[in-house]
């Protein structure tokens, strides 16, 4: 967006609200009809995994080259045909999975025929085995089901954990209640960072091309906290059976130095805080992602993952609106004291130097470590679950579904 604004607009402030508020609009009105229901055989295509990769390599190169501009327009000055080039490959690498897609689609339809009679075959002789299923599994709900509002229900006849637990059942558990402080206390004090960024740069004396750069920055290595949270807690879980709420708190320890970088700020350093403050802030949500899933089931994960967000504009919004922002006030109203001028003379308090964001992210690093330590509770109560294979109901729910497909036939 912001390689497209500068080769379009240039430096108009008010053509960049314009821009954010039609573009992603435009997209989404021109794409939306991408989005359709696939009819046919739901089976693994053998070159699943690979094609996966191709986008991953791809989005990766496409941050590494918006990284390496941003880093070039802070040390360059760029003509527009500049600004237009970059933009133009920026593009070129947003657009270069449709190739993707598209090469394998026509792949696909050359299977279609084939695919479709086979479809077929598996409806006609699979219809009473179906039937079949359908009555035992209604036959097993209306065995075990109880009251759903009952305190036994929700409170002492939990699933195990990984199960499909109900909406009550996970909203009260205490792992829930651990999951939402986690949230207040990790992306509360994340998006507090990110909100006030860019007043960050301008107190520490920062010209407002450093200020975009950092900022960009922060977005750069949101992406990479999300790759790398990923990919490293699955490949530990499965290599070391390293829980994956240990993870969560060493993100969160690490946001805590972005944080203290900020109390504590050196020539340089809200570039370094603002990469790390990014790296950890997308590092929580996947993680966020995968531990709901695990401990709660898939069943409702979609309820439930956004429930476990809540924390997060709540905590925003303690800490942003009622701790840092009377904090940046005070601290502003005493350069206002110290320079003589009077608060009736002055129409917007601002704060130059060191001292106005050091107590409010003090405070922020503080409740950041909280949050941290409360994790460690999180990794005590599901250690025994995390040891174990967390994946042995699917691979048997797989197997037992090969064996019906080939009992078919």
């Amino acid at each position: 967006m912001a390689q497209i604004y500068l080769a379009v607009y240039g430096d108009d402030s008010k053509a960049l609200i314009l821009l954010i508020a039609w573009l992603p609009a435009a997209l989404s009105v021109v794409f939306v009809y991408t989005i359709r229901e696939i009819k046919g055989v739901k089976t693994k295509q053998s070159n699943e995994l690979r094609v996966f990769y191709h986008f991953l390599i791809l989005s990766i190169v496409l941050a590494l080259f918006i990284m390496a501009i941003t880093i070039a327009q802070k040390l360059v000055t760029f003509s527009p045909a500049a600004y237009a080039g970059s933009s133009t490959a920026v593009c070129f690498l947003l657009f270069a999975p449709l190739f993707i897609s598209i090469k394998q689609e026509l792949a696909l339809l050359k299977n279609t025929t084939q695919e479709l009679t086979s479809v077929s075959e598996v409806k006609i002789q699979n219809s009473d085995h179906e039937q079949e299923q359908e009555q035992l599994s209604l036959n097993s709900k209306s065995k075990s089901k109880s009251k759903p509002f009952s305190f036994d229900y929700i409170f002492l006849n939990k699933p195990e954990r990984g199960e499909d637990y109900s909406i009550l059942q996970a909203l009260l558990s205490t792992d829930m209640m651990i999951l939402y402080i986690t949230t207040f206390c990790g992306l509360g004090t994340s998006f507090t960072a990110v909100d006030n960024l860019g007043q960050i740069g301008e107190s520490l004396g920062y010209p407002r091309k450093s200020i975009s750069t950092f900022i960009s920055l922060l977005s750069i290595w949101n992406y990479f906290g999300r790759i790398f949270s990923g990919f490293v807690s699955e490949h530990l879980l499965i290599t070391h059976k390293f829980p994956r709420p240990l993870m969560m708190t060493l993100v969160l320890l690490l946001s805590c130095i972005g944080h203290l970088l900020i109390a504590f700020p050196f020539t340089g350093s809200i570039y370094i805080a603002s990469i790390i403050i990014g790296f950890s802030f997308g590092a929580q949500l996947p993680l966020l992602f995968a531990i709901v899933s695990e401990l709660f089931g898939l069943k409702h994960f979609t309820t439930l993952f956004n429930c476990a967000q809540l924390g997060s504009p709540l905590g925003s919004y303690v800490l942003n609106v009622r701790v840092t922002g009377p904090m940046y006030d005070r601290e502003a109203m005493k350069v206002l004291e110290s320079s003589g001028l009077d608060r009736s003379a002055v129409k917007e308090l601002v704060c130059i130097g060191m001292e106005c964001y050091r107590r409010s992210f003090l405070v922020l690093g503080g409740v950041c470590c909280f949050g941290a330590l409360v994790t460690l509770v999180l990794v005590v109560r599901t250690r025994e679950f995390y040891n174990g294979d967390i994946y042995s109901r699917f691979r048997e729910q797989k197997e037992t579904t090969e064996t019906q497909d080939s009992s078919v036939y």
